[in-house]
């Protein structure tokens, strides 16, 4: 993969090249930014880059994303078919990680977690992992060259692997470069980000989305620049628009019966509600939760009346013109507070029926609130 399939962040491209070209690289970097700005893409380019000798061999092997000097480390689950005292590493999900990468960088942890199989749990990165790492990096590069350990989403650490990669990172290996990309860099420990360059990536501009979806999706003009605008930077977001029946219309559907059965009081109503939360996966769950806080934010901007400040498709905004007066100055913040208290307990595998059920009997009292 070269830097020209990158979708936008030329000026973050230019500054990696950059590196490169002088020799500036540091043995270990990370590219931190929001989801769906391209981070594993740029990271991609990147090591591909150092690793492309100009040989024949070597371009066809990066073609495929099958270089022996390039390894990958990415969060894991266990297996029922594991034993009692295997901890999971990335090789045993090789097949399934270079099939979803091959197809293309820009994809999410729910879709990483459908390949995996495991939708109901919380995917980490094992102190195995590290010792797998500790062994592929001392030895010596198969072509002479650098050796690359690409670490996607590191704050997936469990502590164990985050101390031994430390470590290694303290003391690097000969000629080896570690790349990592993270989405949450604030959940490391300290000392690994303070030994690492951080390279904050921002959201990919409109215009380059708006682009991207016509010349490679063939998207018609209006269209396009009516999914940018929506995307609002993040080019998965984009795709997930061009989807038919994708998942914002189920999430959106949650959020209108939440409000409208908190509204009416129903709590037997609200409790069969909390019950089909539940049953979502935990990341599908979190993902839910990320899409009420943006929807509710954007129904506390459409009282200004204002459409610049506004990113809602149609449907979402047939539903604001009716709703969003009950979101205001006086529970917005106490909302989004619940939202991210949500967030946290569903992550911290919290029983999810109680904290859904919790989070709908407070809505109620939320949107009585007045200003």
């Amino acid at each position: 993969m070269g830097f020209d399939e990158v979708i936008g962040q030329q000026e973050a491209k230019e500054r990696l090249m950059q590196m490169v070209k002088e020799d500036h690289l540091p043995h270990a970097l990370m590219l931190c930014g929001p989801q769906g700005s391209g981070k594993k893409a740029l990271a991609l380019a990147l090591a591909c880059t150092l690793l492309d000798n100009g040989t024949p061999g070597a371009k066809a092997m990066l073609q495929k994303l099958e270089h022996p000097d390039l390894h990958f480390t990415y969060p894991t689950i266990k297996l029922p078919s594991m034993g009692s005292e295997h901890m999971p590493v990335s090789d045993d999900f090789a097949k399934e990680w270079h099939q979803l990468i091959t197809d293309t960088p820009y994809f999410t942890m729910d879709e990483w977690m459908q390949m995996m199989e495991g939708e109901n749990q919380q995917a980490i990165i094992t102190a195995g992992e590290s010792d797998e790492l500790v062994r592929k990096l001392s030895l010596k590069s198969s072509q002479g060259g650098y050796k690359i350990s690409y670490v996607w989403l590191p704050e997936r650490m469990n502590i164990a692997c985050a101390n031994k990669l430390l470590k290694l990172i303290e003391e690097p290996p000969q000629q080896t470069v570690f790349i990592m990309v993270s989405e949450e860099p604030d959940k490391l420990l300290e000392t690994i980000r303070s030994r690492v360059q951080r390279i904050d990536i921002r959201k990919t501009d409109n215009e380059d989305i708006r682009q991207a979806l016509i010349e490679r999706r063939g998207i018609d003009e209006d269209s396009a620049r009516r999914i940018s605008r929506l995307a609002n930077g993040n080019w998965l977001k984009a795709l997930e628009e061009l989807q038919v029946g994708s998942e914002n219309e189920l999430f959106l559907d949650m959020y209108k019966t939440l409000m409208r059965l908190a509204y009416q009081r129903k709590l037997k109503d609200l409790r069969k509600w909390s019950e089909q939360m539940s049953a979502m996966g935990r990341e599908k769950q979190k993902r839910w939760l990320t899409y009420f806080l943006r929807m509710t934010r954007e129904n506390f901007m459409y009282n200004f009346m204002q459409e610049e400040l506004c990113y809602m498709t149609q449907e979402e905004e047939n539903f604001a013109k009716n709703f969003a007066r009950f979101v205001n100055e006086k529970n917005i913040l106490p909302i989004t507070d619940l939202a991210n208290l949500a967030i946290r307990d569903i992550g911290q595998n919290a029983n999810a029926k109680i904290v859904f059920y919790d989070f709908a009997l407070q809505m109620i009292v939320l949107l009585l609130q007045k200003t």
